[in-house]
């Protein structure tokens, strides 16, 4: 059962002053990512026609046959948001959140718990981070009304959220992994070479940039969690915990004791743990088909058998539907700006208002504003990857710093985007107003460190 709306008296914090504009501007104004691409597909088209030498045969052409170009890619997202929702779902990782739950002792260490939580596991992977976030702030809320713990909710569930900040940072980050893939789309950027992530995702002043955004945000979330004795929204005496939904099988044949057997997917799970350790053991790198097989492998070994493992697979495959649909649009633009030569155009543009020490910061800026329009990070990169390192190459910026800047802006504007909100807003029963204001805070507390870490390594 989900939360009723926060009343506007309650929520003060994410209703009043400048947010309120804000709020209403986002509801009111901004559409869904579907209806962003086709028009971001059309402004391209257009600009290409402006910019280049190109007629409408060129573009037409160069956005159909560039329709296929990611099919690859798209896949390896796919399986990233799915193999995240599956493993955020399996049974020892809801009786982890429901212990974390328990640790807690008072509302303010709460919100800034959840945040760390959120964003340990949105490092690992960003579809077990969104998912974590919002049941670890649900169970919270549960279990601090029981124990007499006022807990403002809303806060809660914008320190979950807000564990997305740092995605792009940890393992699963789509930008540096392509980067680090032989033979990915930005391999023509790169010259045919790949970037390994440990000059992008393990360098260390990356690290550095995730302890720092971790440190500020969560001092962020101390400093505005209600005083004591102030007004807060709790959860409502009528919402209990979420429990974990059961795949319902009768086992009568022989085939459904086949099914309900935990050998076969543990006997798979350890197949795929020794691929790995091979794969390393003899000098393999970090590459998007490595992180999926590494998710895989940890589900095949928590889920209890394949009646399981189907039952969780259908539950996260509705998240997956929009990827299917948006990343064909996001290939087709990359393929107008390939074949009519608007990538150097934008690169060139970029070139002449920035420099070696001031492009990261421009390059994360101008990343944070494309998310609005191209809110997935797979999509952003595709989009706007190439342009990024071309301009870095023609200013002598070492790639890892084009790769990272990007990776940052994608995940830094979507404490203002929607758009990866809305499953967590649908578990925690809310609405994106309700924890705007709170959202607002870390995206600028990891702006200001984020920032500050681009400008640092450029010097």
């Amino acid at each position: 059962m989900s939360a009723p709306k926060p009343s506007t008296q309650v929520n003060a914090a994410a209703s009043k002053g400048i947010m309120r504009p804000v709020n209403r501007f986002l509801e009111q104004w901004i559409p869904s990512a579907l209806t962003f691409a086709i028009v971001l597909t059309l402004i391209v088209a257009v600009l290409a026609f402006i910019f280049t030498d190109a007629g409408p045969t060129d573009v037409v052409v160069g956005w159909g046959e560039g329709l296929a170009g990611l099919l690859e890619f798209m896949t390896q997202m796919c399986l990233i948001l799915l193999l995240g929702h599956i493993l955020a779902n399996t049974g020892p990782v809801r009786t982890l959140l429901a212990w974390l739950a328990r640790v807690p002792g008072n509302a303010t260490f709460a919100y800034v718990f959840v945040f760390v939580v959120a964003a340990l596991a949105s490092l690992i992977t960003w579809g077990l981070g969104l998912v974590v976030g919002a049941l670890l702030a649900r169970e919270i809320a549960v279990q601090s009304r029981e124990r007499g713990i006022k807990v403002h909710f809303p806060l809660l569930v914008a320190a979950g959220y807000s564990g997305f900040v740092v995605w792009h940072m940890g393992y699963s980050g789509s930008g540096p992994l392509t980067a680090a893939t032989p033979d990915s789309f930005l391999s023509e950027s790169l010259g045919g070479q790949t970037v390994p992530v440990s000059e992008t995702i393990f360098a260390g002043w990356n690290l550095l940039a995730i302890a720092g955004v971790i440190i500020v945000c969560g001092l962020l979330f101390f400093l505005v969690a209600p005083k004591a004795g102030a007004p807060v929204y709790e959860l409502p005496a009528s919402v209990s915990s979420e429990t974990q939904s059961q795949a319902d099988n009768e086992v009568v044949t022989p085939a459904d004791r086949i099914d309900a057997s935990r050998i076969l997917t543990l006997i798979i799970g350890l197949a795929l743990v020794v691929y790995l350790v091979i794969h390393f053991a003899q000098g393999g790198g970090l590459t998007l088909d490595i992180v999926n097989w590494s998710f895989l492998a940890l589900i095949l070994l928590l889920v209890r058998n394949p009646f399981e493992l189907i039952h969780l697979t259908k539950e996260a495959a509705s998240n997956v539907g929009e990827i299917l649909l948006q990343f064909p649009l996001y290939a087709g633009i990359l393929g107008i700006m390939s074949t009519t030569g608007l990538i150097a155009v934008f690169s060139d543009a970029i070139v002449s208002i920035a420099n070696p020490a001031s492009f990261g910061v421009l390059a994360l800026i101008s990343a944070g504003l494309v998310n609005f329009f191209v809110p997935s990070g797979g999509g952003q990169f595709a989009v706007q990857g190439p342009i990024m390192l071309d301009a870095a190459n023609q200013l002598g910026v070492d790639p890892s710093i084009a790769i990272m800047a990007v990776s940052y802006g994608d995940q830094w504007t979507n404490m203002l985007q929607p758009f990866w909100a809305l499953p967590v807003l649908a578990i925690a029963g809310l609405k994106m107003r309700d924890i705007l204001g709170y959202t607002v805070i870390t995206f600028l507390g990891a702006g200001v460190v984020m920032a500050a870490a681009l400008l640092f390594v450029s010097l």
